[in-house]
Order: structure tokens, then C-alpha cells, then sequence
């Protein structure tokens, strides 16, 4: 007797591709009808099974494809997030940027043109590194060619920390050396990134003063008061200046200009943004002198940081040689006069440091200039001829000035300190000097620049002559 095929199932045994039933025949012999119609029924059951298999299992490998497509799809949505919060920071980090470039971001920041910011010094104890200034740089220091370029800008702030200290301003006003940090660091952040009336200029005028108390002996001849506001005034003096004139602020009409009524418009704002940073505790290194004194010192300053608009250059010279063959150090009026010629010289006296350290200073005006006259162009306002990148040159822009601003202001201060004319006077003569050489070889390179044009110009209308004749 023939034996019934067996269906076994294979579930443990099910891998991909292989069907988990089997007809596996137990007896070999001659099938009947019967039994043959039997097996093609199981046959078909089992082909009926695989294929339910199948499709289970076609099920379960796409749940798992679709679970790591949704997979995928999560991670590159938290991709887009990434992305989405980079370019957020990034437009962040752009914007503070854009912000530092025109002011940089300080707490101790105070602008006229917006009446809701208020002044919110550091109330932190300030972290710049006090250097320890060898002997050479403090002698140096002391000296109209101290080269300012070779330092940084907490360098700086020491040595500027050091002149308080070594003048004994410090001492005699009893200013907190911790307040004396802060306020310096808050005058650092409120001077702008312009090409030149930025903080190395300001630490430049404040320098050469420092140098000038030095060569003219003037702790000898004024008060430590006087000396105090002509140091603090140096250091005051371009506060949060724009890099734009008065000229500009005035043909402009900007708010400063409207403010000030086009007076000073600049060194009224100067004046007032360094009181709003005394006007803090935190900042305020007068806070241990009387009320009276305070005022005698606000007034100073004043009077000392106006007197730096250049509009104002012949009214200040001619008051001063007024009283110049008959100057009492005694007499408050002629003191006053006196600080206020001396500002000016620290303010514009590059030209009397080395030409290594001067010329640099030239490039950096030039390019502010160029700016503000690219500015006026484009908003069709007047331009200066001496601002116009299409008319000036280094050379010619030196000379008048030497000429006829800085000699002539040097020379009278060296009727007052004659010592100043070696030290000082000198080396503006040397520049004079250099800067018309410079403008003789500039002047021969464009004569034969133009008779080369005019030659060439000449060949070719020969040329195009004889071409005419030979057709």
C-alpha cells in the first residue's frame, strides 16, 4: 500500500527565498487516480502556503525598509533644523559684526542718537593683563618718537595706566587704581574702528602729551590740576567719533549737526559722551574730589577737546601770540591758552614722529577722507579738494599742511619751550622737506608720462597721414 505524503512544516527553518512546506513521500510504488489526485491537491495547498509566506515576508522586508526611510527622514529633518539654527547664528554673528564695525559692543556704550540707551558700565573688577613695562619702554614712553604701532590694544591701556600713575594723578586725586581700569577700558570700547580717529590715535595724542609734560618740564610750571585735564582731555578728546567731519555733519545735516545747532557738532559730542562715562560710579576716577573742583575740571576739558576743531585753528593761534611776549604762568586766561595750543599740537602732531611711524598715520587719514568724500559724491554734497581721491596726493595733501598748519603752530610753542624746537620742530622741517622732494619727482614722472602720451599721439597722426597718401 502506497503511503500518504507527509506535510511537514519547516517554520523554524524558513529563510529567504525557500519554501516552508514540503511533500516528502514516505513509500515508492504506483499511485492510483486517486492518490495522484490527492498529491496535485497537496501540492497546490503547499504552493498556496509558500505564497502566503512570501507575502509576509515581502511585508516585513518593506516595514523594514519603510522604518529606515522614516529613519532617514528624521535625520536629515534634524539636518534642516541644524542648518535652519546655523544660518541663524550665523545672521547673529553677521549682525554683531556689522554692529562692532560701527560701534564695538561694549556695556559701557552711550549713544546721543538713540535717547533710550542708558549707560551700563562694567561692574566686573576689569581682566586686562597689567604688563610690567621693562625700564626701556618706560623711558621710551616719555619720548615724542615711541613708535605706537608695535602695541596692543591692552598694551596700551597699561601704559596709558602707567602715565596716571607715574605723573602721580593717581596719588594727588586719590583715583581708585580698579575704577582707573574700568574708565580706560571703557574709553577703549567707546572709540570706533575708523581708519584713523579710532583708540591708537587717541593712545597717540595722549602719548605725546605725556611727552610733551616730560620735554617742557609743565608739572614744574602748572598745577597737577591743569595736568590732569590735559591728560584726560587727550584721552577724551575723539570719543565715538564717527569718521566723518564737521564739514559732513554739517552739509549732511545730521542729527549731531542739528543737536549742536553746526557748532563743534563732533567735539561737542565728544565732550558729552566722556561725561556720561564719568557720570557712572563705576567709572568715574574724579569721584574722590570736592564738587568745586570737579567743575573747574568738567570746564577744562571742555574748553580743551572744543579747542581741538580745526575750524577754530586761526582764532586759537592768534589769541595765543597776543599774550605770548607777555605770558604769566600766574594769569589763569593765559594757562588756558596755553593747554588749549598744546591739545592741538598732541592732536595733529604725527608728522613729528619718525618717518617709519608718521607716514602710516598719512595712509590711514587719506583713506578716511576718501571715504567721506566717496560719501558726499554719492548724496551729491559739497567735497574738499584736499578729501577728493581724484585730485589729492600724498604728497601735496603733506605739504600744505605742514606748511601752513604744523610748522607754523610748532614755531610758537618754541618761542614758549625752546626746547622744542630740536626735539619737535626739526623733524617737522625734515618732513616738509621730504614731502617736496616727493612732489618734484612726482611732478617730472607725469611731465614725462604726458610728452610720451603727446609722442605717441604725434606717430599716429603721422601715421594715419602717410596711410591717407599710400590710398
Amino acid at each position: 500500500m502506497t503511503a500518504w505524503c507527509l506535510l511537514i512544516p519547516l517554520c523554524r527553518q524558513i529563510q529567504k527565498g525557500s519554501t516552508p512546506y514540503k511533500v516528502i513521500p514516505v513509500a515508492t510504488g504506483q499511485l492510483t487516480e486517486k492518490e495522484e489526485l490527492i498529491q496535485n491537491l497537496l501540492a497546490q495547498v503547499v504552493e498556496q502556503f509558500s505564497r502566503v509566506f512570501k507575502i509576509n515576508e515581502l511585508k516585513t522586508e518593506v516595514a523594514n525598509h519603510l522604518a529606515m526611510l522614516e529613519k532617514r527622514v528624521e535625520l536629515e529633518g534634524l539636518k534642516v533644523a541644524e542648518i535652519e539654527k546655523c544660518k541663524s547664528d550665523i545672521k547673529k554673528m553677521r549682525d554683531e559684526m556689522a554692529a562692532r564695525n560701527s560701534r564695538t559692543n561694549c556695556p559701557c556704550k552711550y549713544s546721543f542718537l538713540d535717547e533710550n540707551k542708558k549707560l551700563i558700565p562694567r561692574r566686573d573688577v576689569p581682566s586686562y593683563p597689567k604688563y610690567i613695562l621693562s625700564q626701556e619702554t618706560i623711558e621710551a614712553l616719555r619720548k615724542p618718537t615711541f613708535d605706537v604701532w608695535l602695541w596692543e590694544p591692552n598694551e596700551m591701556l597699561s601704559c596709558l595706566e602707567h602715565m596716571y600713575h607715574d605723573l602721580g594723578l593717581v596719588k594727588d586725586f586719590k583715583i581708585n587704581p580698579i575704577i582707573l581700569k574700568r574708565w580706560l577700558l571703557c574709553i577703549h570700547d567707546n572709540y570706533r574702528n575708523n581708519p584713523f580717529h579710532n583708540f591708537r590715535h587717541c593712545f597717540c595724542v595722549t602719548q605725546m602729551m605725556y611727552s610733551m609734560i616730560s620735554l617742557c618740564s609743565l608739572q614744574v610750571k602748572l598745577s597737577q590740576t591743569d595736568i590732569l585735564m590735559l591728560m584726560t582731555a587727550s584721552v577724551c578728546h575723539d570719543l565715538d567719533h564717527p569718521g566723518y567731519n564737521n564739514t559732513y555733519q554739517i552739509n549732511a545735516q545730521t542729527e549731531l549737526a542739528v543737536r549742536y545747532n553746526d557748532i563743534s557738532p563732533l567735539e561737542n559730542h565728544h565732550c558729552a559722551v566722556a561725561f556720561q562715562i564719568f557720570a557712572q560710579p563705576e567709572c568715574n576716577i574724579f569721584s574722590n574730589i570736592d564738587q568745586e573742583q570737579f567743575k573747574r575740571i568738567r570746564q577744562g576739558m571742555i574748553t580743551l577737546i572744543l579747542a581741538t576743531d580745526m575750524a577754530r585753528h586761526a582764532e586759537i593761534l592768534d589769541s595765543f601770540k597776543e599774550i605770548l611776549d607777555n605770558f604769566d604762568y600766574s594769569n589763569e586766561e593765559h594757562v588756558t591758552q596755553l593747554k588749549m595750543v598744546l591739545i592741538k599740537c598732541c592732536d595733529i602732531s604725527n608728522e613729528v614722529r619718525p618717518m617709519e611711524v608718521a607716514e602710516p598715520w598719512v595712509d590711514c587719514l587719506l583713506e578716511e577722507y576718501f571715504m567721506q568724500s566717496d560719501r558726499e559724491k554719492s548724496e551729491g554734497l559739497p567735497v574738499a579738494p584736499f578729501m577728493d581721491r581724484d585730485k589729492v596726493t600724498k604728497p601735496t595733501a603733506q605739504i600744505g599742511f605742514l606748511k601752513f598748519v604744523l610748522i607754523p603752530m610748532f614755531e610758537i610753542i618754541t618761542k614758549l619751550f625752546p626746547v622744542v624746537e630740536e626735539v619737535l620742530l626739526q623733524p617737522l622741517w625734515e618732513s616738509r622737506d621730504r614731502y617736496e622732494q616727493l612732489k618734484q619727482i612726482d611732478d617730472t614722472m607725469k611731465e614725462l608720462q604726458k610728452k610720451k602720451n603727446e609722442s605717441l599721439a604725434s606717430e599716429g597722426r603721422e601715421n594715419t597721414i602717410m596711410d591717407t597718401k599710400i590710398l
